[in-house]
């Protein structure tokens, strides 16, 4: 389910009243009533209860976890988040393991988007459980979220990719397309992560004329979300692009490409994304 208020497309990180603050607190220990988020594979440890799903906190397990086992992550609603790695003891089945993916339905948006924050955070520590320059292993450094190597003190932050999404308009068309790795019938608009020495706008060009062949002009700031399934930070823009040009999949990356009109919208990105708001604005003649 999206969130809407006021009319307005709500995304999954904006999850007013509700409030998430990402500042790291070295000093903060575990308490009764702070929220626990485990992760096995892709799957992360919920309460259900029924249909409604909620983050499990401390006080609903046998026995608190090891200091070793647990890290601080942020705060929602002045509630501490801590990852912890080793499964707590639970008997109760109320506690089931949700694939990552429910975000896109659960009702609770403040509810998905920590869920999938603290995916973002589980998975850089895991891939940096060893130093990439030395190959000892290494910790959590104290005052700062920081992984240290134990040999070489080489440091490690979380890592954010940037990536650009643009909404391509042209005679009250958009171009939509079909990723190959897309189920179905489902349209997006174009993206690509910005590749070293490249500004935003040469990534849009270039990821354009890469994968269906336009050139695009008009190059305008849109907004910004964080997209922590991949680690990105996506960038958007609106252009406008040429629909006289002939449109060249790369068959690659994109399956098949087209202009379609505000009536005519294929199945696409859900609200909850950039993608989503562009294209379903894009609808209402807001872009």
């Amino acid at each position: 389910m999206i969130a809407i208020v006021n009319n307005s497309i709500i995304m999954i990180h904006e999850i007013l009243p509700h409030r998430f603050n990402n500042s790291y607190l070295p000093d903060r220990e575990i308490s009764d009533d702070d929220y626990i988020l485990h992760y096995e594979g892709n799957t992360v440890l919920l309460v259900a209860n029924g249909d409604d799903l909620s983050i499990p906190r401390r006080r609903d397990f046998e026995e608190e976890p090891g200091e070793q086992d647990n890290i601080f992550l942020f705060t929602l609603d002045n509630i501490a988040c801590f990852l912890i790695w080793e499964a707590p003891k639970r008997d109760e089945p109320r506690f089931v393991f949700m694939d990552i993916s429910f975000f896109r339905t659960e009702k609770k948006q403040e509810i998905a988007w920590v869920c999938i924050a603290g995916y973002h955070l589980m998975t850089w520590y895991m891939q940096n459980r060893f130093c990439g320059r030395c190959g000892n292993t290494t910790k959590h450094k104290h005052d700062e979220r920081a992984i240290v190597c134990m040999q070489c003190n080489t440091i490690a932050y979380p890592k954010i990719s940037p990536a650009v999404i643009v909404t391509i308009t042209c005679n009250d068309k958009i171009l939509l397309a079909r990723n190959t790795k897309f189920p179905g019938m489902w349209y997006s608009l174009l993206a690509g992560y910005v590749d070293i020495g490249e500004s935003l706008e040469e990534t849009l060009r270039r990821e354009v004329k890469e994968e269906v062949g336009l050139d695009i002009s008009n190059i305008r700031y849109y907004n910004s979300q964080p997209w922590p399934l991949s680690g990105s930070l996506m960038i958007g823009f609106t252009a406008e692009g040429d629909e006289s040009q002939p449109i060249i999949p790369d068959n690659k990356e994109i399956a098949e490409a087209a202009w379609f009109t505000r009536d005519n919208l294929p199945e696409h990105a859900l609200n909850l994304s950039i993608a989503g708001e562009m294209i379903e604005k894009f609808g209402k003649g807001e872009i």
